[in-house]
């Protein structure tokens, strides 16, 4: 019904793996390190999530879910639980340099876009209200977020040392 934090952890050679319908629950970095698995498809029964179970998954590309999923969607191949408006994992496979997290997303999870190293670029929405510990860790160290003034991302980007721009910063050059 459930699989622990780390359980899988450091199968480098994992390729694949079928999870059976009637689990319930993947905990913390479940799947942390299994740099070859390339896809996986997250039955309906899966209601929990801990921290990013796919962190250092550096070749995940495709993360399946139904589209009648209680609890979870993908969007464009990005694992979000629907009923807490949280982007939970941005596969570490991707290779585009730039992202922008849907208008609505109300909180990014711990460690949701770790070790993606071809970001370097991230839009962040006016609704985002939290963003968990390491969402960006092992990222890009030059990444440029845009951000809404005066929003919780803005204040964020400042707290933490990131680089960050507005999305009207240059509207001067077309005056």
């Amino acid at each position: 019904r459930s699989i622990g934090d780390d359980a899988f952890s450091g199968c480098a050679a994992l390729t694949s793996i079928m999870l059976p319908e009637g689990l319930t629950s993947i905990g913390d970095s479940a799947f942390s390190g299994c740099y070859s698995l390339t896809a996986i498809t997250l039955p309906d029964s899966i209601t929990e999530m801990g921290a990013n179970p796919f962190r250092y998954c550096e070749k995940l590309t495709n993360i399946q879910v139904s589209p009648d999923h209680p609890v979870f969607a993908t969007i464009d191949g990005v694992l979000f639980n629907k009923t807490e408006k949280k982007l939970v994992c941005y596969p570490g496979g991707f290779t585009a340099t730039e992202y922008q997290v849907p208008k609505g997303i109300r909180s990014i999870g711990e460690d949701a876009f770790y070790c993606c190293s071809s970001l370097t670029a991230i839009t962040l929405p006016e609704s985002l209200e939290s963003i968990g510990t390491d969402a960006f860790a092992d990222c890009p160290k030059n990444m440029q977020f845009t951000v809404v003034r005066d929003s919780y991302a803005a204040q964020w980007c400042k707290e933490n040392g990131m680089n960050y721009t507005y999305p009207d910063s240059l509207d001067w050059l077309n005056d």
